[in-house]
């Protein structure tokens, strides 16, 4: 186990003061860890051969981290085992209870995959801008000196136990410990049906952090491989369980409940296989419409509808993401300023930009899990998306009177014109130039560099990575006619984020080089 002399002796000495005036005392004055009121096993959660880098990110300073993490990457080490160590130490230090902490865990894999995008030379940038955050929540939280997270065993349970409905149960009762050994038992037995008990958890209410946790822990094992599975997707019912304790405190019972187990029967889909039936365009689009502007039952009712028709999965998510992107398009902005989000902006915690993550959080786990929660999370994907029309304004941009002022008429200056107005911060003109690249069905390729350039140098208030990867994929797996609409929003959300620099970013293309 690696620790620096100061955290050695800074735990040395806590250990001596709880021992003076016990551990209650203790506990009532903030002094002692989790780990003393039986939170978890005494020791601390190591990684192997890992374990030296992940301790370098969880105890460095953010602005003395980044010079040793290019050296590292000079000397050898992949940036993949860097994003990997980050993700650990991240995990250890918040244990998914941590808002700022979550949200930088959500962004270390598309960081990743964003780098895959840039040329040799500038692509540790995301990968680092990411980090320097990291380091900061965790120094802010004092998380490099203690840790949220612990060792657990798992649970010698029943066969009865080990189930996605038994693991939902120990959620409901707020009781973290059980579900934690739960899932632990459940890892052990087999890692692919862990995940899909998991679901039974993330399924049981609507939260864009509830659903992109998970997913984003799934999708980090590529990185940090599946032996750290357990870890990671611990932060998921550790959410989920501080959800659950919100709802016993405000006596609330989260419809998706009801609404997910009514239809489940309603339409035997647990019976029936799901189908392979192709969409036609008109069909997209009215399922789309009635997802954005429905309720939650009646979104809900339709998508589960269209399963018992035998509709593709594939063009059902794709419905709902639509539905997602109409949010953002429609969007009149944000009424009062916060900090790094101005009046008028969309960019951060905003209605569409969440709705957006989570219809491609909820799609990529209907791909990966089985019949069961493939059904199910599409249909709570359309719950979760409806209902939130009434914060939208006027027609969905763009609008006819901006497409009018665009200028260019080839790749080169319609991308300038890009540019110019994201620096100007036109959200609405941005989206009228970008459509007319599309609709000249110029490459899409260059429109993406350009915006990645953005979604990397500005701080996005913490959601330029997730967003720009979820652009990426939808745009990918939406059909021609309706994909340039992600483009569009991802050109408004820029637009709406520029002027923010992200802190690091100046440093980490200094030490780049770049």
């Amino acid at each position: 186990m690696n620790r620096s002399r100061r955290r050695f002796l800074a735990e040395v000495g806590q250990g001596m003061l709880v021992a003076s005036v016990g551990s209650t005392l203790a506990l009532d004055l903030g002094l002692a860890s989790k780990a003393l009121a039986g939170d978890a096993p005494a020791g601390r959660l190591t990684f192997g051969s890992i374990e030296p880098l992940v301790d370098l990110m969880q105890e460095t300073q953010a602005d003395k981290l980044l010079p040793l993490v290019v050296a590292k990457l000079q000397n050898g080490t992949e940036l993949r085992t860097i994003v990997a160590a980050a993700a650990l130490a991240n995990a250890r230090a918040f244990g998914g209870h941590d808002y700022d902490g979550y949200h930088t865990f959500m962004a270390l894999s598309p960081a990743y995959q964003m780098a895959q995008e840039l040329p040799e030379k500038r692509r540790a940038l995301p990968v680092l801008k990411v980090l320097h955050r990291n380091a900061r929540f965790i120094e802010n939280a004092k998380a490099h000196s203690h840790d949220a997270m612990h060792p657990v065993a798992a649970a010698a349970i029943s066969e009865s136990d080990l189930s996605g409905p038994a693991l939902r149960d120990a959620m409901r009762h707020a009781d973290q410990a059980t579900a934690e050994q739960r899932l632990a038992a459940l890892t052990k037995n087999s890692l692919d049906e862990a995940y899909n008990d998991l679901q039974f958890c993330v399924q049981d209410d609507v939260d864009v952090h509830r659903v992109v946790i998970a997913w984003r822990a799934w999708a980090t094992l590529d990185l940090t491989g599946k032996e750290q599975a357990l870890t990671l997707l611990r932060q998921s019912v550790r959410f989920c369980v501080d959800s659950e304790q919100q709802n016993i405190k405000n006596k609330r019972e989260p419809g998706v409940r009801a609404a997910l187990t009514k239809l489940l029967d309603q339409y035997k889909l647990l019976g029936r296989k799901t189908g392979d039936r192709k969409a036609e365009d008109s069909w997209i689009e009215k399922l789309c419409q009635t997802i954005y502007a429905g309720n939650r039952d009646q979104a809900a009712d339709a998508v589960a509808a269209a399963l018992a028709e035998g509709m593709a999965t594939a063009d059902i998510g794709e419905a709902i993401s639509l539905a997602a992107n109409r949010l953002v398009l429609r969007d009149p902005g944000r009424a009062r300023a916060d900090t790094g989000k101005p009046i008028g902006s969309i960019h951060g915690a905003s209605v569409g930009v969440h709705a957006s993550d989570s219809a491609n959080a909820w799609r990529n786990i209907a791909r990966v899990t089985d019949h069961r929660n493939t059904v199910a999370s599409l249909i709570v994907a359309g719950y979760h998306t409806a209902g939130q029309a009434g914060q939208a304004g006027r027609a969905p941009l763009p609008w006819a009177e901006n497409l009018e002022a665009v200028k260019g008429k080839d790749a080169k200056s319609l991308l300038g014109e890009v540019e110019t107005a994201v620096k100007a911060k036109d959200q609405v003109q941005v989206t009228a130039i970008v459509q007319r690249y599309g609709d000249l069905g110029l490459a899409p390729r260059p429109l993406f560099d350009l915006l990645l350039k953005f979604a990397i140098s500005e701080d996005g208030a913490l959601h330029a990575e997730k967003y720009y990867r979820t652009v990426s994929e939808e745009f990918a797996s939406t059909r021609p006619a309706f994909r340039w609409r992600h483009l569009v929003a991802l050109a408004r959300v820029t637009a709406s984020e520029y002027g923010f620099p992200a802190p690091g970013y100046a440093d980490a293309c200094r030490l780049l080089n770049v």
